[in-house]
């Protein structure tokens, strides 16, 4: 079957845009070629630095003809609606369309709508146009005097289609004065020359030649292979950046390691602000000594030519920008390191949080009083949890942190071990933005714990104060991400903590009027809620589960909630769990049918005088057993022993269903006996809500 290929050449497009682009390019004339009624066998995307480019494979040579009945008003129907259907089935009058009898409706008019068959040159040239006018870029340009709109200047098309026994065709469509065709261009400073393309095996060949490698991924895989290569000629390793190799495949179409130095000196800046500075300014990978762990004074550059000097002078050109910016970076250092991190705080009431909710001062304050209180809780010694919680946010105002901001805490760390503070207290200056995403490390340090539960309790409530909560898709403020952070470190340090007091704690020294504290605080513990669910999903606990456990009331535990999830877990995927869930299940349905129909609930104890058959007194009795062993088991936080006492209730509970009639005829023994099952039902709630588990 036939192939298409495109290209669309242009100026430089930003590495950033690249890889969507290409999909982007994909998804629309993939979904372009379906809904015209051309099913594909595969397609893949590609992009350099001056091209996208798609190759589709096994397209049909046309569509095929279509032949549609569509129904219409009965006759007779006012003008409207009858005007409508001929409209939409792109008749020009009620003559053009023939009647039939339908059962229901009497004479209706029926279009017969016809297509006939089209090639895919016509349709694709139909349709392409329209595609490339509206393609999404994030931000496009105009150039010259033509409305044409492309992420850079446009240059030139090329499209082809095709099988691969015969000459392809090119497919004809105009672009704003652009005209599709089959010539295309190599690499702009090593192989510049047009060049006519037929399909894409040759396409991609001849880029080859023309040094160009089309696919980003290959060019990746060159880029990491060689810059290895590389470090290891030189007794070293290099440190890996995904993010700056997808950015550096995206700047070059012909890849070319090579190696510079810088002078050993600088080595003294922390091994990350030298990695930043070479990393943002040059675009440059960084090298380490994997006998020391420290960073050597080379780095690795990505060149888009082969240079006839081997590329003396394109190393000797980096060196120089990355010595200068280095430079800068031992400056700021050597300055942050003459002023102590306690008197950076002035300066932080000058520096505004949020218009609601103060300065970063005032924060401070917060997280201080918060971390002291949570110290003894998480078992980190109280002066050092406030001394850290007063230093966390004090290199915000250092040189170094307001040239790279993605250095916060780090810096303080370097900063406070320098100046001889505790080392707990560095860690937690560094920690107590920990974690930041679902891969990033927790907090183990009781001082970092407490200060980054701090942190963002502190960020939850304050944001909860003045109404500020997520919706829906939108958290600017990421408080989903602070509020996933307190769940992973109480649960990763196995923390007992009553969420419901630390957030009362945090909202005392918050300067804004709380309506409703209690229902604030109830709001916060239901959205900790909502998160824990997900997080608890994504570790694989069923939903239900984590349902039946929530529905009861004081759930701000978030170790006991989930020790409990895992226990009830284990209990209803046994056979004695399973028969009393199945037991508890009719016991519920019986009691609702009733209650339904007496239109009260059932409530009371059974009396004893009323158990007549030895199957309700043995249920009876196992019932005042199980939940007295439940719920002291649950007491002592003893989640198996509390699913194991409900276990007992299996074979009573089947007995009862199997020998007792619980609808009796006299009153007071069939309301004895409906008592008996909200026994059961309120046994069961000890630990979980049942009802809310499925099966």
């Amino acid at each position: 079957m036939p192939d298409l290929l495109l290209e669309l050449f242009s100026e430089e497009i930003p590495a950033r845009m690249q890889r969507k682009a290409a999909e982007d390019l994909k998804t629309l004339v993939t979904n372009a070629l379906v809904d015209a009624g051309l099913p594909y066998e595969g397609a893949k995307a590609f992009a350099t630095p001056r091209r996208l480019a798609l190759h589709v494979a096994g397209v049909p040579a046309g569509s095929a003809a279509t032949r549609e009945e569509r129904k219409g008003p009965r006759v007779g129907a006012p003008d409207k609606a009858v005007e409508g259907f001929l409209r939409g089935a792109g008749l020009a009058s009620v003559e053009e369309a023939s009647i039939q009898n339908d059962p229901k409706k009497g004479d209706i008019y029926v279009a017969v709508i016809e297509k006939p068959g089209r090639t895919a040159i016509d349709i694709i040239a139909d349709f392409m146009p329209g595609i490339l006018r509206g393609f999404p870029w994030p931000k496009s340009m105009r150039w010259g005097t033509t409305a044409t709109r492309w992420v850079r200047p446009l240059h030139s098309i090329v499209a082809t289609f095709g099988p691969e026994t015969e000459e392809p065709e090119v497919i004809p469509f105009e672009f704003d004065g652009i005209k599709s065709g089959k010539s295309t261009r190599g690499h702009r400073f090593l192989a510049d020359e047009a060049f006519d393309v037929r399909r894409f095996d040759d396409y991609a060949t001849g880029l080859e030649k023309h040094k160009v490698v089309l696919d980003a991924d290959r060019r990746k895989d060159m880029i990491l292979n060689d810059a290895k290569d590389r470090a290891l000629a030189l007794g070293l390793e290099l440190v890996e950046d995904p993010g700056l190799l997808e950015e550096v495949a995206g700047l070059v179409e012909w890849p070319v390691v090579l190696t510079g130095s810088f002078d050993e000196d600088f080595l003294e800046i922390p091994d990350e602000c030298i990695q930043l500075t070479i990393r943002v300014n040059q675009k440059c990978f960084v090298l380490k000594d994997p006998k020391t762990g420290r960073l050597a004074n080379k780095f690795v550059l990505v060149s888009n030519i082969v240079a006839g000097d081997g590329g003396k002078l394109i190393v000797a050109g980096n060196e120089k920008v990355i010595r200068a910016r280095l430079a800068d970076a031992r400056f700021f250092w050597e300055t942050d390191l003459k002023t102590r991190l306690s008197d950076n705080l002035p300066r932080l009431d000058e520096v505004k949080f949020h218009e609601k909710l103060g300065s970063v001062g005032a924060r401070i304050k917060r997280l201080v009083a918060l971390s002291s209180e949570l110290a003894p809780v998480v078992g980190a010694d109280k002066a050092k949890a406030e001394r850290a919680a007063e230093l966390a946010k004090a290199d915000l105002v250092s040189n170094m942190v307001f040239e790279f901001p993605e250095l916060q805490g780090l810096m303080g760390r370097y900063y406070a071990s320098a100046q001889g503070e505790d080392a707990s207290v560095a860690l937690a200056i560094e920690e107590h933005y920990k974690p930041q995403g679902p891969s990033d490390s927790v907090p183990s340090d009781p001082v970092a714990v407490s200060v980054a539960l701090a942190e963002k309790l502190d960020l939850l409530s304050g944001f909860w104060a003045i109404d500020e909560k997520p919706t829906g898709s939108k958290d600017p403020y990421a408080l989903r991400r602070a509020a996933l952070g307190v769940i992973r470190i109480v649960l990763e340090n196995e923390l007992r903590i009553r969420l419901g007091d630390p957030i009362r704690a945090a909202l005392g020294p918050i300067d804004v009027p709380v309506a409703d504290t209690d229902a604030l605080v109830d709001n916060l513990l239901s959205f900790f809620g909502d998160r824990l669910k997900v997080h608890l999903k994504d570790e694989g606990a069923r939903h239900d589960l984590i349902d039946a456990v929530f529905a009861l009331e004081g759930q701000d535990d978030l170790l006991m909630v989930v020790k409990r999830v895992e226990a009830l877990g284990n209990f209803v995927s046994s056979d004695d769990g399973a028969n009393l869930l199945a037991g508890y299940k009719r016991a519920v349905n019986i009691l609702k049918a009733e209650e339904k129909k007496d239109g009260a609930p059932v409530s009371g104890r059974p009396h004893a005088d009323h158990l007549r058959e030895q199957a309700e007194i043995d249920l009876a009795a196992a019932i005042d057993t199980a939940r007295a062993e439940a719920a002291s088991a649950v007491l002592e936080e003893n989640f198996e022993g509390a699913m194991e006492a409900l276990s007992k209730l299996r074979a009573p509970v089947d007995r009862f269903f199997e020998d007792i009639l619980v609808n009796a005829g006299e009153p007071a023994l069939r309301t004895n006996r409906l008592q008996l099952l909200a026994e059961i039902r309120d046994a069961t709630h000890v630990v979980a809500d049942f009802s809310k588990v499925a099966g």
